[in-house]
């Protein structure tokens, strides 16, 4: 009964993810615009659904604060490394940075690893800014860097709590099917962050 009502949630997720490009797609408005390339951006690429959906798990797997401390770590640093993207800051090896993340978060969702909440937080932190500074350099030079901004934060928030009940999904399916599902997911995940880190993906 439980995982269904997880699986509306899931759906629902998705459903909202889809809904403003519906909504605002009659507009040409130039704040519409920029706000659905941001919220469009992060889900137009393998490498960041993956990684913002496993940050979801992660936090769902340590549990406590950390459900939603280490999902709003990330929203929050990555606005920062959107922030210096924007800017024309540069950041060394932020294609890497972004592939590693799926690469260990996905391990980490694997091998059930049980970090503290702080620890947790400090590493979703620094893939974050990776992820953001992607994000803010590639803002079109027609946009407002603050509804742009708002857009990717919107829809990596909405990718965690997808990512939130999938881990709940995987948690109770792993109580009757053993460790085999978690382990599947994240190592599905992680041969993916595999194929991006070496340019196959």
């Amino acid at each position: 009964m439980m995982t269904r009502r997880i699986a509306k949630i899931v759906a629902t997720t998705l459903a909202a993810i889809a809904v403003p490009t519906l909504a605002f797609a009659h507009t040409g408005v130039g704040a519409t615009t920029g706000f659905m390339q941001g919220f469009g951006h992060p889900i137009s690429g393998l490498d960041h659904i993956l990684a913002m959906v496993m940050v979801g798990v992660f936090g769902f797997q340590i549990g406590g604060r950390a459900l939603w401390l280490v999902p709003s770590t990330f929203v929050l640093a990555m606005a920062a490394g959107g922030a210096l993207g924007m800017m024309g800051i540069a950041i060394p090896l932020v294609e890497t940075g972004v592939a590693l993340s799926v690469l260990v978060l996905a391990a980490i969702v694997a091998l059930d690893i049980k970090a503290s909440a702080g620890g947790a937080t400090a590493v979703v932190g620094l893939f974050a800014i990776f992820h953001g500074h992607a994000h803010g350099t590639e803002m079109p030079e027609n946009v407002g860097g603050a509804v742009y901004a708002l857009g990717f934060m919107i829809v990596t928030a909405l990718l965690h709590v997808g990512g939130i009940a999938l881990g709940f999904i995987i948690h109770k399916t792993s109580e009757r099917g053993g460790q085999i599902v978690r382990q599947s997911a994240g190592g599905i995940a992680a041969i993916a962050g595999v194929g991006l880190l070496t340019g196959q993906l």
